[in-house]
């Protein structure tokens, strides 16, 4: 299986808190291994991390990255960067080729990109070519990535699971 992390710059501490906490939220439940955070956060970084004691998985969080140097880096060791970007050619065009990289760093961004990560990816995707979130669009894309298969994971170390029930929240606690 392909090794993704998640790679989240543009975060402003003052009003990106939540959504960048989704972000990571939503790489981990859907088969991401990490997130970097290009920029401090202690809040971000303590929430993702309660979760993953909680509900289990081996899922890491770093903030204070140099984004530039953790793109280089990542691609020093021959691991491919996917930027997720409206602009970008059509995911269903690149699934194939994306699904053969053994590593992938997903660069999602929260205000304006800068254009030079444009050029320093090795592919800029878009799931749609219409103003979305980044949330929804990490979604897209490591399901498609994952072809499904992320949905039956399952969390080691977990305290906390859900019982799947048609009429309420079942949940078990260890």
């Amino acid at each position: 299986m392909t090794e993704v992390y998640v790679l989240r710059i543009g975060h402003r501490p003052e009003r990106d808190q939540r959504v960048t906490t989704h972000v990571g939220l939503t790489a981990r439940a859907l088969g991401a291994r990490g997130m970097y955070l290009a920029t401090r956060d202690s809040g971000v970084v303590e929430s993702i991390r309660d979760v993953v004691s909680r509900w289990g998985g081996d899922f890491t969080v770093e903030d204070q990255v140099s984004w530039r140097k953790c793109i280089r880096d990542w691609k020093a060791t021959g691991g491919c960067v996917v930027h997720l970007t409206m602009y970008g050619e059509g995911i269903r065009s690149n699934e194939e080729v994306l699904r053969g990289c053994d590593r992938i760093l997903v660069v999602v961004g929260a205000e304006k990109v800068p254009g030079e990560i444009y050029g320093m990816a090795d592919y800029n995707i878009s799931v749609t070519g219409q103003p979305h979130s980044e949330i929804g669009s990490l979604a897209v894309f490591l399901d498609r990535l994952f072809l499904g298969n992320e949905l039956e994971r399952e969390f080691p170390g977990a305290r906390i699971r859900v019982v799947p029930s048609p009429d309420g929240k079942v949940t078990e606690e260890e």
